[in-house]
């Protein structure tokens, strides 16, 4: 069987990326968000996964990969945040700009994705992939993240077991400072469109969320390499 996560990162980034990633999954196909807890609009994205209880909701660190001898506090104080503002542990974690991958920040990570029982991107039974973006050379590449695009990444990409497609979707207000701008918005319509619904029906794939995989996975293998 397939099963495809949809993780929207950014969450609580602005308003507008908090609206994009609950329509994406009132609307469309996102099944999970990664929360950035110390932003602004971080509460109203809690009080948004509140009544939105079907999304899964995971934690996106932010860390200072410079400064490793920081990263352990770091990742201590903002999964206490996550806590504070969703009463709850999440149901994964990841990070920004995945500095996470970072070898010295790594082991930090996991350490603390352990004590929650949350899994890490590319360290679960979930197979990440991040290909659905569309910005690269400082030129918008809207053909990766259309229908089309998407579609064809489920085809190439999609394989047996689980795997997780992070994406970036949300509205752009003119404050938001981001090198990645229009292509929200782009990812957005793609993510709402019935075509791809229907065409991951069509596919044999199944749509999940991270709370499932952590209730079908034991939690000595939540943070194991990605096979």
């Amino acid at each position: 069987m397939k099963w495809l996560i949809i993780n929207g990162d950014d969450f609580g980034a602005s308003p507008g990326i908090n609206r994009g990633i609950i329509q994406a999954h009132y609307d469309g196909i996102l099944t999970s968000a990664s929360l950035l807890v110390d932003r602004p609009a971080s509460g109203a994205a809690a009080a948004l996964a509140r009544e939105h209880t079907k999304m899964s909701l995971g934690l996106h660190l932010e860390l200072d990969a410079g400064d490793p001898d920081r990263v352990a506090v770091q990742c201590e104080r903002q999964m206490a945040r996550f806590q504070e503002l969703t009463g709850e542990r999440p149901t994964h974690v990841d990070s920004h700009h995945a500095v996470h991958h970072d070898a010295r920040v790594l082991p930090h990570v996991l350490a603390l994705a352990q004590r929650a029982g949350a899994p890490v991107r590319g360290h679960s039974g979930a197979r990440h992939l991040g290909k659905f973006y569309g910005r690269w050379g400082g030129v918008t590449h809207s053909e990766q993240i259309g229908v089309e695009g998407l579609l064809r990444l489920l085809d190439a990409e999609v394989r047996e077991g689980v795997t997780e497609l992070s994406c970036h979707p949300g509205y752009v207000e003119p404050e938001y400072r981001s090198s990645y701008l229009v292509e929200r918005e782009l990812e957005l319509r793609t993510l709402c469109d019935p075509r791809v619904r229907q065409a991951i029906r069509d596919r044999g794939i199944r749509l999940m969320g991270f709370r499932d995989l952590v209730a079908r996975a034991p939690a000595a293998t939540l943070t194991a390499e990605a096979k």
